[in-house]
């Protein structure tokens, strides 16, 4: 549908960014904290920085809150490290991590800032990979839920809305880049066993915020990226069709219907495999109704037919923000995906689709009927102060820009969508390139070779973002 007038955001449309304790926070030995096994993984990493300074958020928290609310913020999404609360076996809570979250959710309401908190965004502690063998046992699910009831009763007085596991289905994926795999024989069929224990944490934290949250609401966080066909020839139609599935479908039908759908049953069943649904699991899953949907979304992809008697390929990630390194997989039978010559693409071959983040909030509008809001969305890239000292990033601005507008224009759509929160305020480390790839409005003065002063830079894109949120949507 086309539309005569830019669109309109409701009045109380919340806009904010978004972070992950180990990517911003830093002084990962300070506080009581014990290790991560992503700061394991990170510090594999090389030639980029490892995660244990990244941002430094920790001692930064309360400058960075105020550059929010200078920039106009109604929200922010962070993660809380689970590491930093639970540092030990023992469950002993650390009242040095409680303090820290506290004082950055009392600085943030202090600032009128509405606080978005994710239990777990990839930062499984040392202690609980050693003692349940990450994912793949089992007495997780009494760790995690230990963790998550310490979460809600030390912060759910202030913080009502919570999110449950950062793209879960993004960790089964790509579990061999995420570390995910670690100690697994054959991930292909492992992978579904570790996904439904992962199921039932979710479960888990969804039922505990409703019993001890007041007015609390809960939801998960998928990454999505929409999947078009390559062509009209049916047999792409369904290719696609099946990679929307196996890739977010299959979750995303979990979490509303609270059970596994035909497709994946029938996958499992061909493949034999087993993921080992237990009595009492798809009841203690059928208990946990979400409230919402948080989505992640930054690009798009194609898929065409792949015929049984295809190769396997891999997919291989670009790792380097050089063009032209990313592999496309093939599933033989299944699908198998492919560039799209109708966008441009970034330097880690990203496609840059605007369209593609209403194409997402209407199929999950048109296909649950749940609230949702972004938790991110963003233009990653290579950067470096200026010779007048500044960032001038015209292009993040004008990727924001043509996003949010799709943004907008799904909600004139008739979709339901209460806040927008870019990846990322301050730079802060990238997931596989350290410091090399930087999404923030604010440029952090540091670099993988080089700690630096951390000072803090607006970037032109900060008073873009600012004159667009204190207008709710209208200066462009």
């Amino acid at each position: 549908m086309y539309y005569k007038t830019n669109p309109i955001f409701p009045k109380d449309f919340m806009w904010g960014a978004s972070s992950a304790a180990w990517q911003v926070e830093g002084a990962v030995a300070e506080g009581g904290r014990t290790p991560a096994i992503i700061d394991l993984n990170s510090k594999k990493k090389k030639p980029f920085a490892d995660n244990s300074i990244a941002a430094d958020h920790y001692h930064h928290y309360k400058e960075d809150v105020q550059l929010m609310a200078e920039c106009g913020f109604s929200s922010y999404r962070f993660s809380i490290s689970w590491s930093r609360i639970i540092p030990h076996e023992d469950g002993e809570v650390n009242p040095e991590g409680i303090k820290f979250y506290n004082d950055l959710i009392n600085e943030l309401l202090k600032n009128n800032i509405t606080p978005i908190v994710t239990l777990y965004h990839y930062d499984m502690p040392v202690w609980v990979d050693e003692m349940c063998g990450g994912w793949r046992n089992r007495t997780v699910i009494d760790a995690f839920d230990h963790y998550v009831r310490v979460c809600f009763k030390a912060f759910g007085d202030r913080v009502k809305y919570w999110l449950s596991i950062n793209e879960q289905n993004m960790q089964i994926c790509y579990g061999n880049w995420l570390g995910i795999d670690k100690g697994c024989d054959d991930w292909e069929k492992e992978k579904w066993k570790i996904n439904h224990i992962m199921n039932l944490c979710h479960a888990k934290a969804v039922i505990a915020c409703h019993e001890l949250v007041d007015g609390g609401k809960i939801g998960p966080v998928p990454g999505y990226v929409p999947i078009y066909p390559e062509s009209c020839k049916p047999e792409d139609q369904i290719a696609a069709m099946n990679a929307e599935e196996l890739t977010e479908k299959v979750w995303n039908d979990l979490y509303v219907h609270r059970e596994y759908n035909g497709f994946i049953k029938k996958y499992w069943e061909d493949n034999n495999i087993d993921p080992d649904i237990r009595p009492g699991d798809m009841e203690l899953i059928k208990e946990a109704k979400i409230d919402f949907f948080a989505l992640n979304c930054y690009r798009s992809n194609v898929a065409k037919d792949c015929k049984p008697e295809e190769e396997y390929l891999e997919l291989q990630l670009n790792k380097n923000g050089v063009k032209g390194q990313f592999i496309y997989p093939k599933y033989p039978g299944v699908y198998q995906l492919a560039a799209n010559p109708n966008v441009e693409t970034t330097d880690w071959d990203w496609e840059i689709d605007p369209i593609a983040m209403r194409y997402m909030l209407r199929y999950m509008w048109d296909h649950y009927q749940l609230p949702m809001m972004i938790t991110e969305n963003g233009y990653g890239a290579h950067e470096s102060l200026g010779e007048d000292g500044c960032v001038h990033d015209e292009e993040r601005i004008n990727f924001l820009r043509d996003q949010i507008y799709q943004v907008g224009l799904a909600i004139m759509d008739g979709c339901e969508v209460i806040s927008y929160n870019l990846w990322s305020f301050t730079d802060l480390l990238s997931t596989g390139n350290g410091m090399a790839k930087r999404y923030g409005l604010v440029y952090v003065n540091t670099t993988d070779e080089d700690v630096l002063d951390l000072r803090r830079i607006k970037k032109d894109s900060f008073y873009w973002y600012s004159k667009l949120i204190k207008s709710n949507g209208k200066e462009w």
